[in-house]
């Protein structure tokens, strides 16, 4: 085989020794009816016991998880007990059709209808494709799949991770992750980063390697080298010292004194309070979805307001950014969303919701002014998927109702970004969502790992969106500007990003030590000199491979 290539979803440069994930679970025979000793009354309830378990198998995996792990488990656990696909397989059993054909044919059923409507739906096909092996692994009484085992650390290499399966990932086990499908913000993507674990995604032929090679792996360029010789060997070396001495010291600027405030991304008290000990300097990113999920209807006023309190009084005296409910597409919520959308990537989501729903949004922004009232935090509010003045308008009297005093908006969609002069007046800040807003610039999913070579911050027409954001910024009265998105946490993006004239960036915890260091090696000068760079760039490739070329320390510190 020849050297692979990817795309690089999580830094560092890793040698080490392959395994694979184990096969899937057998697929039931076609033709498998039920047993005439079992009525399809008693199929029906093992069914039902079988997926019982498996969901509070997740959700007990969940409160073990941490942060993006957490969210992932939870979401995956709620598919377990789908009443969609409990129902339709229930009626393939009434048919005659024995349990564990009867739940695999109906996840495929819904995982199809899932993958047909696309965007963040699609992405939701692939939980109850795992949900599918588990229930039937729960029927033979037959142990799930899972994490190789091994006696010493290795490169796990698959098609893809399921999202339990990624949530518990062992740092200590596993060096680093390769997938052959995949994208940027995939699960394996998402969870690698907030791990701190080198991860490549999209990297085809991936599966083809033999097992127990020694092989190379870059996660910030996603070369795969299947035969390391000693450019690649000084390479991890370089990596591993680095990751030994990087350190963040609570402050981020440039060379020359320019602040770059370095924030944390989070999504509960108990990630809040890891970030705050890692030194970050506030939180750019509060998702407050944590409250929402797992339930049937709204929490209270008073149950919203705890959970915000724990994240408030980890960051006393220092900035937290609440995002609003960013309920809806990859995120449906059975009391908010509607499920039968065509395309709920584009459709009622974050902000929106409060057309069809009103009242949550007004609720929600009373618990955190209730939970704001007794903390010393600075509680900033913004809202997502703002695409208008009227928009932003409608959000800032909201806040102004609720007595928060800093407003902003979300600029994840194009509009906002080319017309952030006027979207930006009603409010006092925006923070960039560079995930969605790349996604929705390029028409690219940004699920899909056949299209993750579209889906980077790199390219250069995403770059001119970030660049006239910030400069409507400036004129609608100096407004500023911060990046929350996972660009924020790529070091050589970090460095673009502070020349455009972003104010904060926003990202992991794990990954503030590694932008911090980068930021501090270059002038603000330099900065924006690398920042023309990128922007004046053919194409995302070019952009990316010529500001790291203007960033020796990169290669210094192997990220």
């Amino acid at each position: 085989m020849q050297n692979l290539k990817g795309v690089g979803v999580s830094p560092g440069r890793i040698i080490g020794t392959i395994r694979h994930m184990p096969q899937p679970v057998q697929e039931p025979h076609a033709e498998q009816r039920l047993s005439p000793d079992v009525s399809a009354e008693d199929a029906i309830a093992q069914l039902k016991a079988a997926a019982g378990r498996v969901h509070e198998q997740l959700k007990d995996r969940a409160s073990h998880a941490q942060d993006d792990a957490k969210a992932v488990l939870e979401a995956t656990a709620l598919m377990a007990k789908d009443s969609m696909l409990l129902k339709t397989a229930a009626k393939k059993i009434t048919a005659g059709i024995c349990a564990e054909r009867a739940i695999w044919d109906a996840a495929q059923t819904v995982a199809t209808q899932l993958g047909a409507l696309g965007g963040y739906m699609a992405e939701r096909a692939t939980d109850v494709l795992d949900v599918r092996q588990r229930i039937v692994a729960e029927l033979r009484g037959a142990p799930a799949p899972g994490i190789p085992h091994s006696d010493t650390p290795f490169i796990l290499v698959a098609q893809d991770l399921a999202p339990a399966d990624t949530a518990t990932l062992d740092p200590a086990q596993v060096l680093a992750l390769l997938t052959s499908e995949g994208g940027p913000q995939s699960h394996t993507a998402i969870i690698a980063r907030s791990l701190g674990l080198p991860a490549v995604v999209a990297a085809a032929g991936a599966e083809q390697i033999l097992a127990d090679a020694e092989i190379y792996v870059d996660g910030a360029t996603g070369e795969i080298h299947l035969e390391p010789g000693q450019p690649e060997r000084q390479a991890a070396e370089r990596w591993q010292a680095s990751a030994q001495l990087q350190s963040f010291d609570g402050t981020g600027a440039t060379a020359d004194g320019h602040a770059v405030p370095l924030l944390a991304n989070v999504g509960g008290a108990d990630s809040a309070r890891r970030a705050a000990a890692d030194g970050a300097e506030g939180v750019g990113l509060f998702r407050t979805e944590f409250c929402f999920l797992e339930r049937d209807s709204e929490p209270s006023v008073e149950e919203q307001a705890a959970a915000y309190a724990g994240v408030f009084d980890a960051f006393a005296g220092k900035k937290v950014v609440v995002r609003t409910l960013d309920a809806g597409a990859d995120k449906p919520l059975p009391f908010l969303t509607d499920s039968t959308e065509p395309n709920p990537a584009l459709g009622v989501r974050g902000y929106r919701t409060d057309w069809s729903n009103p009242g949550v949004l007004q609720r929600q922004l009373q618990a955190i002014a209730q939970a704001a009232a007794g903390s010393s935090a600075e509680v900033w509010v913004m809202a997502p998927m703002i695409s208008t003045v009227e928009d932003s308008e409608a959000f800032a009297r909201m806040c102004a109702d609720a007595g928060l005093r800093t407003p902003g908006v979300m600029i994840e969609v194009p509009s906002a970004a080319l017309n952030s002069r006027h979207v930006l007046q009603p409010v006092q800040f925006a923070s960039l969502g560079t995930n969605d807003l790349t996604q929705y610039a390029m028409a690219a999913d940004r699920q899909l790992g056949s299209l993750a070579a579209l889906n980077t911050g790199w390219q250069p027409a995403v770059l001119q969106l970030v660049k006239h954001a910030v400069d409507g910024a400036q004129l609608a009265g100096q407004r500023p500007v911060g990046v929350c998105g996972e660009s924020a946490g790529d070091p050589a993006m970090a460095v673009v990003l502070a020349g455009l004239g972003v104010a904060t960036l926003s990202m992991s915890a794990r990954s503030i030590p590694a932008v911090s260091s980068v930021l501090r090696s270059i002038t603000l000068a330099q900065a924006q000199e690398l920042a023309e760079v990128a922007l004046n760039a053919r194409n995302a490739q070019e952009a990316q491979q010529q500001v790291r070329a203007g960033l020796p320390i990169l290669d210094q510190l192997g990220l």
